[in-house]
């Protein structure tokens, strides 16, 4: 049976799709968005983490690697080199205090239905079910159709979130597996859409209209990112599209956040958003989605 490879399983997520739901994040992404929520789920490889503060200097890690990456420093602390690590993970299962872990596991379609079917009571009683997220889920084609086949089967209701930045064929072989798209907008400029997450957004949108065409279940879903796309300009661009796609089960907006950020230096990442854009007040929200719903767009939340 497929298998594939994942980062985060999140049972008893409220906030993708309907109902209780386990969420199945997916590693390896094609777009860079600068604000990028899961960073660690951007490369398809697997990405050591280090937490110094939980390091007890035992050294058991350094006996273990094979690419001399880590030491002891003279404090008692390992310090891990990141240029000689190449992400095998033979230091991880060495450290006790788990200071050491890998980002990122190859499993199989049974083991991860294994893990969600053991919420199946709270999905019936909510109207939850599946998500598969990521990073971008459509970069693992064979693995995701594999494990909605079997999802599927046991009856469970299935969503997807994606950027829609993907073949067509891969989306249209997904449409009888999937209850309700995710679908990602993040900018209407398609300028700025290269500046901001790294690709064109004709794709996008043109993957959008043909799931639209035949009749897929989909909630737009916008993140707004102050001094970015949070601009009238892009609010006006979400609001034609949605009147041009009548069918939509919403439009939800995902104010920025910035927690992302303490996943950098444990991961050994840098992003290029500066640490100035902070998070929008709560009344900048409540204007943003009443200038959309006084456009006639249904807003969700």
């Amino acid at each position: 049976m497929a298998s594939g490879r994942v980062f985060d399983v999140q049972r008893f997520s409220i906030h993708d799709g309907p109902g209780i739901r386990t969420t199945v994040f997916l590693k390896g992404c094609p777009l860079k968005c600068l604000w990028c929520g899961n960073p660690e789920s951007i490369s398809p490889d697997p990405l050591v983490s280090y937490l110094p503060d939980k390091c007890i200097g035992c050294g058991d890690c350094v006996g273990v690697c094979p690419e001399a990456a880590l030491l002891l420093a003279a404090g008692g602390k390992a310090v891990l080199d990141r240029k000689r690590c190449t992400g095998c993970g033979a230091c991880a299962p060495a450290c006790a205090p788990k200071a050491l872990q890998i980002v990122g596991r190859d499993v199989s379609v049974g083991e991860v239905l294994d893990e969600v079917l053991r919420d199946r009571d709270y999905y019936e009683a909510s109207g939850g079910g599946l998500t598969l997220s990521g990073g971008e889920p459509l970069l693992q084609p064979g693995f995701v159709e594999a494990l909605l086949k079997e999802a599927k089967a046991g009856g469970l209701h299935c969503c997807v979130e994606t950027s829609g930045y993907a073949l067509w064929g891969v989306l249209r072989a997904l449409l009888p597996l999937v209850d309700l798209w995710l679908y990602d907008f993040k900018e209407t400029d398609p300028r700025l859409h290269e500046q901001f997450v790294g690709k064109p957004n004709a794709p996008v949108l043109e993957n959008l209209e043909k799931l639209h065409a035949a009749g897929a279940g989909i909630l737009l879903r916008c993140p707004m990112i102050p001094g970015h796309n949070a601009r009238a300009e892009h609010l006006d661009g979400i609001a034609a599209l949605a009147r041009r796609l009548p069918r939509l089960e919403g439009v939800e907006l995902l104010p920025y956040y910035d927690l992302w950020r303490a996943k950098l230096e444990r991961l050994g990442l840098e992003s290029p958003l500066p640490e100035s854009v902070k998070p929008p007040s709560v009344e900048t929200v409540s204007f943003w989605k009443e200038y959309l719903r006084r456009r006639g767009v249904s807003v969700v939340g």
